[in-house]
């Protein structure tokens, strides 16, 4: 998730508890009409942050959720003695399995192997990757991260999943990672008249609490140096273990 955007350690951002004390009394999303969900991850692991109680209610509903990686999220520990980006191309997506299996689906990701960092230089190869990948009959939605989240990752994937999502004529619907970590309950980049609440029942926060549990090398320390120290660290991580979600329509 992170790859470098911030330093979540220097600059701890917004703090979950303005967040929480924000007015929440906004539409809920309707996706009962929803057949086929494709759901786009920049890095293995935005996808369980952003929509993972959404991906786990769809599911048990019978959706037909699909994931794409658009990169292996081999960029999260530059400088890092202990990982490469070897070793973290093969590590990620596993965890990143894992963690939907925790939400009930067993489909393992669709990977484009873009490299991590550089999605922007082939914006283009994303979208025309992603045109085969989504189903142009009614019911299908595209899920993206924000297009104004504040990481070049997500922007690009956003604006290519909006270019591919226009070409065969689907709904997008765009989820914020880093947005929650830079903007304010009111600040005024954040288009707030299009936000839309997903509501988790308790046993969907626990699956998606156990989903994000899986990503031990992005919750945890690899070792003791600066550079092994975790990618997500508490104070990130609950933002994403609330009660309910939210995603702009």
């Amino acid at each position: 998730m992170v790859e470098n955007a911030f330093d979540a350690e220097a600059d701890v951002g917004t703090a979950e508890s303005d967040w929480m004390s924000a007015d929440w009394s906004i539409p809920g999303l309707d996706w009962k009409d929803v057949v086929t969900m494709v759901v786009v991850a920049p890095h293995p692991d935005d996808e369980v942050l952003g929509v993972g109680g959404l991906l786990s209610l769809a599911a048990a509903a019978g959706v037909d959720v699909r994931v794409v990686a658009v990169t292996d999220g081999d960029g999260s520990h530059p400088g890092s003695p202990s990982v490469t980006a070897q070793d973290l191309r093969a590590r990620r997506p596993v965890e990143s399995e894992r963690a939907l299996a925790e939400l009930g689906i067993d489909h393992s990701p669709t990977r484009l192997q873009i490299a991590d960092g550089a999605v922007e230089d082939h914006e283009a190869a994303v979208a025309d990757a992603l045109i085969p990948l989504l189903d142009a009959t009614p019911g299908t939605w595209c899920l993206t991260p924000w297009r104004g989240d504040g990481h070049p990752d997500h922007e690009a994937t956003a604006r290519a999943c909006l270019t591919a999502a226009s070409a065969v004529g689907i709904p997008v619907v765009e989820y914020p990672i880093w947005m929650w970590h830079w903007a304010t309950p009111d600040h005024p980049a954040v288009p707030w008249t299009r936000s839309r609440r997903i509501d988790l029942p308790a046993h969907t926060l626990e699956a998606k609490r156990a989903s994000i549990e899986q990503f031990d090398s992005q919750i945890r320390p690899l070792s003791d140096h600066p550079a092994d120290r975790a990618v997500l660290p508490p104070h990130v991580l609950a933002r994403y273990r609330r009660p309910f979600e939210v995603v702009f329509a």
